[in-house]
This record gives C-alpha cells, structure tokens and sequence, in this order.
C-alpha cells in the first residue's frame, strides 16, 4: 500500500451519501441535466465499490411518487437486497416536502391545514420506510417552511405549527415503538426567500420547547449555516455541546454565494480542517460517533466517472484531514501554545459559585498591564496549523 493509499475509504469510517447527492443530473435553475439519472441500486453498488458505508434518501429518491403499494413494494425488497449484496446500510431517511407544488407554501407550516395533514401523512410513510431499511435517524429539511410575503401568516404561528408537528410525528414514533430520532436542518434562504429557523442556533432553542426534546436533535450543513456567514464549527460545536448532534451534512460553500453544495474541503480547507478535528476529537473533545454524511454534487461538467471521483473525493478529503489534524494536535508546539491554564487555582475558583469563592475573586489582585502586554502567540499557532494543514510541519 502506498503512502496515498492510506486515505483511501472504508467501511470503518462511517461515510454515507444521499441518492440525491451521487444521483445528481446536474440540472440546475437555468439547465438541462447533462448527465443521466442513474438507478438507485446502481448507486449503492458503486457507493460500496468506492468505500462508503452507507446510503441515505428521501422517499421519492427510491419510490417514485404516487407509486402504487405493489409498486413500493417491489422497489422497497430489491433495494434491500442490493443492500444487502454490498455490505451497505440506510443510517438516515428523510422526507420530500418541497418538490411537489402542493407545498409552494410551506409543508407543516403552510395556511392550508389540508397541505399541514398531507405532509404529516407524507412524512408517517416515509418514517416507516426508514424503519423498514434500517433507518435510526430521520432529518427534517423545511426547504419550503418559509415566505417572500411576510404579511402572508405570523411567524409565531409558523413556529406553532412547526411544533404541532415535531410532537404529532414524536407520538407517531412511540406508539409505533421505533427506534428513531429526529434531526432538525436549519438554513437561512433558499428556495424560500426566508426560511423560519434559518440556523443550528434557532433550532436548537426551538427543539427546548418540544414535548420530546430528548427525542430530537439538529443535522447542521456546512453550505447552509456558511450562506449566513456564520462560523459552521462554532454551530456544531454548540450542537455536540448540548448533546444534540445527531446527524452531519459535509460540503463545501463559499460565503455570500447560492447554496452549491461542492465537494467537501475544496472551497473552504481551513474551515473543513477545524471541522475534522472537532468531529474526530484530535484536540482533547468528545468524538463524534455518529455517520460522516457528504451532501454534496459533482460539478455540472462531470460525466458519470466524474461522479465517483467526486465521491471518493469527498471520502478522501477528510481522511488527508484527520490525519492532519492527529498531527497537528500531537505537536509538542502547539501543545504549549493552547495550554488553556485549566487546572490553575484560578481557573477552578471560578468555575461555580459559592459565597466564598465570590469573596476570593473579589479579593484578586491582577497585574491587568502585565496581562495587556503578554503575547498570545497565536500567529505562530495559526500558522503551525497552516503548516500542518500542508504536509510542511
């Protein structure tokens, strides 16, 4: 094996892609597809030859919409045994609540309680289609949960209504005794002009006031939290912090632009490294356990080689990462430079308060013009890091 082969994907790492994402024909809002649509069983083989673990979707990426039962059915047990045959697995599903015009208004949230009952009913199947594949999370993407027209409905209401359903769909999962857990995706714009929840942050509260909490999580992307300019290992952070990370959409974004979706790590390679080595834990953190899930497009220029050189790509892109980030964090420099002083006298008396510890802070005598003039050095950690990042280190 070679130095390069290293990288190369395996089961172990836990890598999935969506059928929508590998299953990309390349349109866009002002062309044709300029590749085919390729069957989704074809997808789970190739996935495996290249070294993914898993494959996640949307109902209709693999049951076209309004098919028959049979119809499901049959599609449903071949898919299965291509699973099977490949050593694959469905870790996560989903649901399409924004492709039919029925829902140009909004899904759970729209005025029209008729569309709120459908896209309950729509979701129920889909969460038992989850089941039946192996599911043990289902993400929530309100792609249409939003307005361009304000005046249309208060935003209080929108969220009421979005928290009618989180609770309809978390008895929906107890009374059938499933083993799944919700993962809420947030995103500012787009395809809505302001979509309700817009980051990990908003979710995150909005999860609080569930009457299942414990049940749901947040499925933070790296495009939709960087088209708000927003720090995306800050969300996750947060995320992992209050135990709520309980799905991942890795792409890559440049900031200010439409939600592109590109390969992981080639826009934004600073960003994509943190983000490794918050998600593997190099830097002392809990690891995160859970399906490396690229959500992401080959370029519109791909042919269909060019689709799995994306996906290996991806896969590849955060393996050179890891191991980058394992280094950089076992540098005895950079061990020095973020000496954080945690186990000081200081740190620990003021990490809670009591009546005593309040009257020693007072008491403290800090040189604040000695502090002012100490050089954190973290230009120099900064540019190991950049090293690092590089092969130069």
């Amino acid at each position: 094996m070679t130095d390069s082969d290293r990288f190369n994907p395996t089961p172990a790492d836990k890598f999935t892609f969506g059928l929508w994402t590998v299953g990309n024909s390349g349109r866009d809002p002002f062309g044709d597809p300029t590749r085919a649509v390729i069957d989704p069983c074809r997808i789970v083989a190739k996935l495996a030859e290249a070294g993914a673990w898993g494959v996640n979707l949307h109902d209709n990426d693999l049951v076209p919409f309004g098919a028959s039962a049979s119809e499901r059915d049959k599609i449903v047990s071949t898919f299965k045994k291509t699973l099977d045959d490949n050593g694959m697995v469905v870790p996560m599903a989903t649901t399409n609540l924004f492709s039919h015009p029925a829902f140009k208004d909004g899904a759970f949230t729209a005025n029209d309680p008729e569309v709120r009952a459908f896209a309950l009913r729509k979701t129920m199947d889909a969460i038992d289609l989850g089941v039946e594949l192996g599911a043990g999370i289902f993400v929530f993407w309100g792609g249409r949960e939003g307005s361009e027209a304000d005046a249309c409905r208060d935003p209080r209401t929108a969220i009421e209504r979005m928290r009618e359903a989180m609770n309809f769909l978390c008895e929906y999962v107890k009374d059938r005794s499933y083993d799944m857990r919700f993962a809420l995706e947030a995103k500012p714009n787009e395809p809505r002009g302001d979509i309700y929840l817009p980051t990990t942050g908003h979710m995150l509260h909005f999860i609080s006031t569930l009457e299942h909490e414990e049940m749901v999580g947040v499925n933070p992307e790296v495009a939709h939290e960087h088209m708000a300019g927003l720090s995306f290992v800050h969300a996750v952070a947060q995320a992992m912090e209050a135990g709520k990370l309980f799905h991942i959409d890795l792409n890559a974004q440049r900031i200010g632009r439409y939600d592109q979706d590109l390969r992981f790590g080639s826009e934004d390679l600073k960003q994509a490294f943190l983000l490794v080595r918050l998600l593997e834990g190099t830097g002392g953190g809990a690891r995160y356990e859970g399906p490396r899930h690229f959500d992401a497009h080959a370029y519109r220029t791909e042919d269909d080689d060019g689709v799995w050189e994306f996906a290996r790509g991806c896969m590849r892109t955060y393996n050179i990462l890891k191991d980058r980030a394992a280094a950089f964090d076992a540098d005895p420099r950079v061990q020095s430079l973020v000496d954080d002083n945690a186990a000081s006298d200081t740190a620990n008396l003021i990490a809670s308060y009591s009546r005593e510890n309040a009257q020693q802070v007072r008491a403290l005598r800090s040189d604040l013009d000695a502090i002012a003039r100490r050089g954190l050095h973290y230009e120099r950690l900064d540019q190991l890091m950049v090293e690092h990042m590089l092969g130069a280190a």
